[in-house]
């Protein structure tokens, strides 16, 4: 074992780790129950970039209607680092695990967040949604989420582009007009 963590340190201090564990990119933490808003608190004190997406979700109490701030995605926090930085993630109290396959995380798009961190930023509603993979696959030509690829479904005369994130499947609708969407190649 001595002789693995020499070699693996000899080649961090030469530089050849590969580019992916030294590249920052986004990826999905997963967190205890109903833990994302204090993973989201100490990977800020932490200096972790990371985006937990968040909607306005009133409820009726007793006495009263208090609107909340819930997670888009319950059970997710997204983190951009660079793969050898992952311990600092997985340390946090809260993280389960950063997910991906066979051991090793896997690397979100980071289109996919930049647009859906951009789209939020720009006061687009947007709710969570039952995860899909099957349907009309449209693609946005004008407005905030313009470019985005979602699943189009239409209810009650208003229609609704359905933005899944297939690695943690899950998904977020948002309403949109017909007029702005066109066939995603």
């Amino acid at each position: 074992m001595a002789s693995h963590w020499t070699q693996l340190n000899s080649e961090h201090e030469m530089g050849i780790l590969s580019g992916a564990h030294c590249t920052p990119r986004w990826y999905a933490a997963y967190t205890s129950a109903n833990h994302e808003n204090r993973v989201a608190k100490q990977l800020g004190l932490r200096s972790v970039e990371h985006f937990l997406p968040a909607y306005a979700s009133v409820r009726r109490w007793k006495d009263r209607r208090v609107t909340l701030q819930m997670p888009l995605f319950p059970g997710y926090v997204f983190v951009r680092m660079a793969l050898r930085d992952r311990l600092l993630v997985q340390q946090v109290p809260g993280v389960a695990h950063l997910v991906g396959f066979d051991g090793q995380p896997a690397a979100l798009l980071d289109e996919e967040i930049d647009e859906l961190r951009a789209s939020l930023e720009n006061g687009v509603r947007a709710g969570p949604h039952p995860y899909l993979n099957v349907g009309r696959r449209v693609r946005l030509k004008s407005g905030p989420l313009a470019g985005m690829q979602g699943i189009l479904l239409q209810r009650k005369g208003r229609f609704r582009l359905v933005i899944s994130i297939e690695l943690i499947q899950r998904s977020v609708a948002v309403d949109v007009d017909v007029a702005d969407v066109e066939a995603a190649q």
